[in-house]
């Protein structure tokens, strides 16, 4: 008698006949169970059936993956993997071109699915798939099914890449550089192209010497979203792949070729809106151009280059136009170089060169100034002579300020970090521009020069003028300028007073008394609050979210939705179309009883983060959280689309466990909610102050004559 644990209460389909309510034996083997649901319908050869989900991504049941199956799944019963992928084998050979499309449109489906893939591949399905590539006799609607086939089959990484011939590679990459042809085939082709070139360093080779760069950027100008993505997704690919001389060559030809220009003009202002996949790829080649200033930003200054000496003394002249310094004796002419080298704000005013040996900002901080120098001679002549005739106590020292101004650009443009694998935050006024970093200098250091005198700062506010900089840019960037100019103006409109404002406002939002009466009213009320919070988290759910699963090949795959039942009893979800909007409740063919769930992981300890040890960076692990259900054995994998995303999920789902929320989400509108109703029960005490301790009680009085006894008047 098999245990009641092994035992799964299933409907199973088939064309053309009344279903199949089966109790599913985990422990029978599951050819025995295909048998007994072939003699219900009385079917022979049940070794050519195989059962499948018949709701959803359409995924064959294997002994591997049967343990999945729930309690109230609809199965449906099918052609064996092996049968179908003979099937579509022959059907693919065919001389009648409609049965050849037809076959191979069906398999562009099911090849999905990685069972049928090892049965197609194991028959050399793929290598006839890659002889019709070559052959290139077929007409455009099979030739897209035939690679869209051969690139889900491969995407299994049941075969190598690297096997592939080079006459393929030359077909692939002709179909991207051919002009007039058809936009399906040329888009699966730079999928193709894009997992080549990811995959091993000779195949980016071979891709790279056949695809043009002149073609990749005319695909970035033509209306097609999609074309345009792939475009991306194949230069990002090459660009990152390459060795740092093949990325010197290929920058160096892309900036000739005004490509930052195409994408300002064809994608960023385009009709459309940007998408997502799109904003990754300029976040990641906004990212991987930039960083060709990190070897500049960790060199430091070498004492003993007579170049940098040079650029050093260069900067003192430009500042002071002195008399002839040849006449000067040796001891005067290093006295003066000193004094000039102090007024221009270096702290080692013998030895300048010591103030540019910190890394970072490095030699980049040398760069800026020179750039500043040479590039805006007027402007940086008066910031030098306005500060040097100032008191000493109000100056504000040019070189000082450069280096930590360099490296807080730095730190905000992110020089140095490699390009995060789900990062979308990039800056328009970087594809506007060129050399945005001595550019954005140039404006930033005659914003501080403006912000230090609005300051009235002395040489120990040096630190707080800078923290007010930094947010001065941070704010302005955040707005995502478009252009030098626009943001030139717009930080120059966020002067001193204006943080001011802000701050205060944000100040205001966080206030809170800290009177011992008021902290005792704030515990009283906690509790109220609390489940208000709690409540919301669990609407939040109901509404439920969109997430992308990410796959190991490509940065995000598909779509699923996920939200909990309106009675807090089942948890839903599904895969979805990226179109759908808050799909209904009954379209998620999958669920989850909330009783079932132990337990709720996040960030490393999530199964779907060990599994890809050492690949997923910091921004990824902050967003992942699982839920395991069952005895611990199963889990559901999340990542979040944003931080609030998360703490909602995680919030939510603690409530359902029983447990304490804890994200820093809720202790934020915790704190806010608390904020607003104190202000609003301490609006009558306004102006009132209000004492650490209550008032003392009187002792009471000696006598209780003034009591007036009603009981004597009543007698």
């Amino acid at each position: 008698m098999p245990q009641q644990k092994d035992i799964v209460k299933i409907a199973i389909q088939m064309p053309g006949a009344y279903p199949q309510l089966i109790q599913l034996d985990q422990k029978k083997p599951l050819s025995a169970v295909i048998k007994e649901v072939c003699d219900g319908w009385n079917l022979p050869g049940p070794e050519n059936y195989a059962l499948q989900y018949a709701d959803g991504v359409q995924t064959y049941i294997t002994e591997s993956n049967r343990l999945d199956i729930k309690n109230g799944c609809i199965l449906r019963l099918t052609k064996a993997p092996g049968r179908c992928a003979e099937d579509l084998f022959k059907g693919i050979q065919s001389s009648d071109s409609g049965v050849r499309c037809d076959s191979l449109k069906e398999l562009a489906s099911v090849s999905t699915d990685v069972t049928f893939a090892q049965e197609f591949i194991s028959r050399d399905g793929h290598l006839l798939l890659v002889k019709i590539v070559e052959d290139s006799n077929e007409s455009n609607v099979i030739m897209t099914h035939t690679l869209t086939g051969f690139m889900e089959l491969m995407d299994h990484g049941i075969v190598s890449w690297e096997n592939l011939s080079s006459v393929f590679i030359k077909k692939i990459a002709s179909f991207v550089n051919a002009k007039p042809t058809d936009a399906s085939i040329q888009q699966v082709s730079l999928d193709i192209l894009e997992s080549m070139v990811l995959s091993s360093h000779s195949l980016f080779l071979q891709v790279k010497q056949e695809v043009t760069m002149e073609r990749l950027i005319a695909h970035l100008q033509v209306t097609n979203q999609q074309i345009q993505t792939k475009a991306m997704a194949l230069l990002m690919a090459l660009l990152q792949t390459a060795g740092d001389s093949d990325r010197q060559e290929m920058f160096a030809f892309l900036n000739k070729k005004n490509l930052r220009q195409y994408i300002y003009k064809n994608i960023i202002h385009s009709s459309g809106s940007v998408q997502d996949e799109m904003a990754h790829y300029l976040y990641v080649l906004q990212s991987v151009t930039l960083n060709h200033l990190e070897p500049r930003m960790r060199t430091p200054l070498d004492c003993y280059s007579q170049e940098q000496r040079d650029i050093l003394h260069s900067l003192r002249q430009a500042a002071f136009e002195t008399e002839s310094e040849n006449s000067l004796s040796h001891e005067r002419r290093r006295s003066l170089c000193a004094k000039e080298f102090k007024k221009l704000g270096f702290s080692n005013n013998s030895n300048p060169g010591q103030d540019l040996v910190r890394t970072p900002p490095g030699l980049l901080a040398l760069d800026t100034m020179f750039y500043f120098a040479s590039r805006y001679p007027d402007a940086y002549s008066r910031f030098v002579l306005e500060n040097s005739s100032r008191e000493d106590k109000h100056e504000c020292p040019f070189a000082r300020s450069s280096i930590q101004l360099t490296l807080i650009l730095c730190e905000i443009l992110r020089i140095g970090e490699p390009p995060s694998e789900t990062g979308s935050d990039y800056h328009p006024i970087f594809f506007s521009q060129d050399r945005l970093m001595e550019e954005l200098f140039c404006v930033c250091i005659q914003l501080l020069n403006k912000t230090w005198k609005e300051m009235r700062a002395t040489q120990e506010d040096f630190d707080k003028v800078m923290q007010v900089v930094r947010e001065q840019i941070t704010r302005t960037l955040s707005s995502k300028p478009t252009s030098l100019e626009l943001f030139k103006n717009k930080v120059n409109a966020l002067n001193y007073s204006e943080i001011l404002k802000l701050r205060q406002t944000e100040r205001l939002h966080q206030e809170e008394t800290l009177a011992p009466p008021v902290l005792e009213l704030k515990e009283r009320l906690k509790p109220e609050l609390l489940e208000l919070i709690r409540q919301q988290r669990l609407n939040r759910l109901c509404q439920g979210t969109m997430f992308r699963k990410i796959s190991s090949r490509r940065r995000q795959d598909k779509l699923w939705y996920c939200r909990l039942s309106p009675n807090h009893k089942m948890l839903h979800y599904g895969d979805v179309e990226e179109d759908t909007d808050n799909p209904p409740i009954e379209t998620l063919q999958e669920k989850i009883p909330v009783a079932d769930i132990k337990g709720l992981l996040t960030g490393k300890d999530c199964p779907h983060m060990k599994e890809n040890k050492g690949k997923q960076n910091k921004e990824v692990l902050d967003l992942a959280f699982s839920i395991t259900y069952d005895v611990e054995e199963y889990s559901l994998n999340f990542i979040a689309p944003s931080r609030t995303d998360f703490c909602l999920w995680t919030d939510g789902l603690s409530v359902l466990l029983g447990r304490e929320m804890s994200s820093e989400s809720m202790r934020s509108e915790l704190e806010i909610l608390l904020s607003m109703e104190i202000k609003l029960r301490l609006l009558d005490l306004e102006n009132v102050p209000i004492p650490d301790s209550a008032p003392v009680v009187p002792k009471p009085p000696s006598n209780y004559n003034f009591c007036y006894d009603f009981s004597q008047t009543e007698q």
